[in-house]
């Protein structure tokens, strides 16, 4: 199944409800979500994570033949609005490098960088980044209590699986601004999640989807998750050995750098994800910075012209 939270397109402001996603548009099951325990619009969907077992022979049903409003009338609105932690991975592709893999290395993004499909990343009036860049990544979307989690049993604390846009400042080069914390990672509205948590069950391989970005039509990120340097499992047993991870949480699996790119004023970014689903984000910036477009081929770079480049110029030194 596909779990969105959404509202009227005419009154995009309204408490949300959760559906599920057909092809035919957005099937309204918050009757069979009623009464579930939540005095904030995260702690809802925590509980329906909770208690989703229970509820599926009702949702199935209502899957079936249930009504369905059309996605022109709805607006989709972030699947969970504020998880209580958002851990990300430090690059973990390989970006067709013959290399060692790197150590598995992860921070933790603020929550109130949360925003969903359809809404504005702002760029903030701090001028110390000297850019700010996309990256598109795979989610996992944590059904908890999970602690100390085997790298055999890791679908055991899996509820599902989202899309992500970790909006990330720069200080120079590929460098996060503030490096080595998370800083440059959390502004308000750099987390892009959705459009929808695809349930685990959906998904047979995490590390076999393509993740493709979309900059204003032009295409950025294109790469399979079969990339990563350390595989979903292995990211399941890290993270549950250092933290307790709850139903609603989030981890991003980090991001092939080979199509990092600028975001700037006025732009549109969209990302897709195999079996999960497609999110548009739109871009403001009051001081309407702006910096050249396409994919990033300056310092650190991986993109393949940029790697040859490099090498052309170490051969005629």
């Amino acid at each position: 199944m596909r779990i969105v939270r959404f509202a009227p397109a005419s009154d995009p402001n309204a408490t949300p409800r959760i559906g599920l996603l057909r092809d035919d548009g957005v099937v309204d099951v918050s009757e069979v979500a009623a009464g579930l325990a939540a005095n904030t619009p995260q702690q809802q969907m925590e509980s329906f994570i909770d208690a989703y077992d229970a509820l599926r022979p009702r949702l199935v049903a209502a899957l079936a033949s249930g009504p369905a409003t059309p996605l022109a009338d709805v607006r989709l609105r972030a699947p969970l609005p504020r998880p209580s932690k958002m851990l990300c991975c430090i690059g973990n592709y390989w970006e067709h490098a013959q290399r060692e893999a790197r150590p598995l290395n992860m921070f933790l993004k603020s929550p109130d960088s949360v925003v969903g499909d359809g809404d504005t990343v702002v760029l903030p009036n701090n001028t110390s980044p000297y850019m700010f860049q996309h990256e598109a990544e795979l989610a996992l979307v944590f059904k908890g209590p999970a602690k100390d989690v085997t790298q055999d049993n890791w679908r055991s604390v899996i509820f599902g699986y989202t899309c992500m846009i970790d909006v990330s400042a720069r200080a120079q080069g590929r460098s996060t601004w503030r490096s080595g914390s998370w800083m440059g990672k959390s502004f308000d509205t750099f987390g892009p999640l959705g459009p929808c948590i695809t349930t685990a069950d959906e998904i047979t391989e995490p590390n076999d989807l393509w993740v493709k970005f979309w900059n204003n039509g032009e295409l950025r990120h294109d790469y399979n998750t079969d990339d990563m340097e350390h595989r979903v499992p292995e990211l399941v047993e890290f993270a549950t050995n250092i933290m307790t991870m709850n139903s609603g949480d989030v981890l991003s699996c980090g991001t092939n750098h080979e199509g990092l790119g600028p975001l700037q004023d006025g732009e549109t970014g969209e990302i897709e994800i195999q079996d999960i689903g497609r999110m548009t984000i739109h871009v403001s910036d009051p001081l309407k910075r702006e910096w050249e477009r396409g994919i990033y081929m300056g310092e650190n770079s991986t993109h393949p012209d940029a790697v040859r480049a490099r090498e052309q110029q170490q051969a005629q030194a």
